[in-house]
């Protein structure tokens, strides 16, 4: 789009953003962030959409993982230290049993603003704007703590730079070593329910162990020390997003410098809305969250406008339907992007859609309800003879009760013991790598399947 401005989001209908009640201190938080570095690299978002061409291919595979909403108060190197552990774990039983590498892109370094069902909440009587995130206002119940303030963008920035500086220095530094990380079994895998889990990580060890001995160790290969670590958040707050775009010298195109990749949500996707219309200017990789009310004539308008050269890696349709519903909704927009031949990657959020109160009055979301939705994604795509390419997770690394069930059953009345969201419940560092392997049996039998097919 070579008319394209990275302002013109301004002149269409906006929803999920907040009013600022001081213009001249926007402007002035604008000002200052634009003349800050971007956070990412244009090369860096073009290496990822390359890799995202080949998971739509069937040649790789997409974990997309890390916090519901990151927060001020409690961010710490640790907190992002066990976050991209896992997430290497994860990557790595998911890579035994696709055979394909995976693409490891982070919820992290700007997923500071959440969309919500309501713009006001009341309590005790008293009704004030809801909490948007940490970038906008304040979870505190307060008048001063819900006022959305501009200056919360500049903390968000110098977050979002700190931690992208430790993932790089984490993937690059020794600490994503493949040898360095595969110990992670033993502690996740005792008990008796987890016989299929301890078989699996002797099988790595074991190809580990044949490596080195093959001398394909982390010295003689500097290939198995380093890994490609990417961000990604939603595209909410547009007057940040448009602050931190910046013009790629090298290809004259707009790149959105708060992030490898963008995401558009379930509430924010409207053709000619704000969102959709910064996004579709920008070269970064795109994704879009598909609900239940995706239609199909929208999502051949939204791919048209997100993607009109059909490039490959470009466009990731992320399906949210809800255990029990993706067989009634997927196959008509697979169907959808069949006709119009268009060049997609597809993964499945089991998460959004699976949210639900417990009996104790906490939001919880259940680990079997995740799995069930997570099976009815491959098994949709292995009717459809299309390509399941990804997972996105809401998870992190620390040992937090916030969803239900998993190997160590987590119940209802244990929700209250670790429940530190500030917004959406997470999966915990055992139930994420959990879910990990039984995603790798999807992707095992799907490519045992292919090859039975092609035989």
């Amino acid at each position: 789009m070579s008319d394209w401005q990275k302002s013109d989001w301004r002149t269409k209908p906006r929803v999920q953003m907040p009013e600022y009640t001081d213009a001249a201190a926007l402007s002035a938080v604008e000002g200052q962030l634009s003349a800050y570095p971007p956070l990412v690299f244009a090369g860096e978002a073009r290496k990822l959409k390359k890799q995202l061409g080949a998971a739509a291919r069937g040649e790789a595979f997409l974990l997309q993982g890390g916090d519901c909403a990151e927060s001020f108060e409690q961010f710490s190197a640790d907190g992002i230290r066990d976050t991209f552990k896992v997430m290497l774990q994860m990557a790595m039983v998911l890579t035994f049993g696709a055979k394909v590498p995976v693409v490891k892109v982070g919820r992290m370094a700007g997923q500071f603003a959440k969309p919500r069902s309501a713009n006001t909440e009341t309590i005790n009587g008293l009704e004030l704007p809801s909490y948007r995130g940490d970038i906008i206002n304040e979870l505190a119940f307060t008048p001063e703590a819900r006022l959305p303030d501009p200056k919360k963008m500049l903390q968000a920035y110098t977050q979002a730079a700190a931690t992208l500086n430790l993932l790089r220095a984490f993937s690059t530094g020794g600490y994503a070593d493949v040898h360095q990380v595969h110990s992670w079994t033993l502690g996740f895998t005792e008990g008796e329910k987890a016989a299929k889990y301890r078989e699996l990580a002797n099988r790595i060890s074991d190809a580990l162990d044949f490596m080195k001995a093959a001398g394909l160790d982390s010295e003689h290969e500097p290939s198995l020390q380093t890994v490609d670590f990417y961000t990604s958040h939603e595209s909410l707050l547009l007057e940040y997003e448009e602050a931190l775009c910046r013009l790629d010298s090298t290809s004259g195109k707009w790149l959105a410098g708060s992030g490898h990749m963008i995401w558009i949500g379930d509430r924010t996707r409207q053709p000619d809305g704000a969102h959709v219309e910064f996004a579709c200017g920008v070269l970064n990789p795109i994704g879009l969250k598909c609900g239940p009310t995706t239609t199909a004539d929208d999502l051949k308008v939204l791919m048209a406008k997100l993607n009109p050269e059909n490039e490959a890696g470009r466009l990731t349709l992320i399906a949210r339907f809800g255990a029990g519903n993706v067989g009634e909704h997927l196959p008509r927009l697979i169907k959808a992007v069949n006709e119009e031949g268009a060049n997609v990657l597809w993964t499945c959020d089991p998460m959004h859609g699976n949210t639900i109160k417990s009996s104790t009055g906490y939001k919880t979301r259940p680990f079997e309800s995740v799995l069930r939705e997570v099976r009815e994604f491959f098994g949709v795509h292995g009717a459809e003879g299309t390509i399941p390419g990804g997972v996105h997770f809401e998870m992190t690394g620390q040992d937090v009760t916030e969803c239900t069930g998993g190997v160590r059953a987590v119940s209802d009345e244990d929700l209250s013991d670790r429940y530190h969201t500030a917004c959406d419940p997470r999966l915990n560092a055992s139930q994420s790598l959990e879910l990990a392997f039984l995603v790798a049996e999807e992707l095992s039998a799907r490519r045992e399947s292919v090859a039975v097919k092609a035989g």
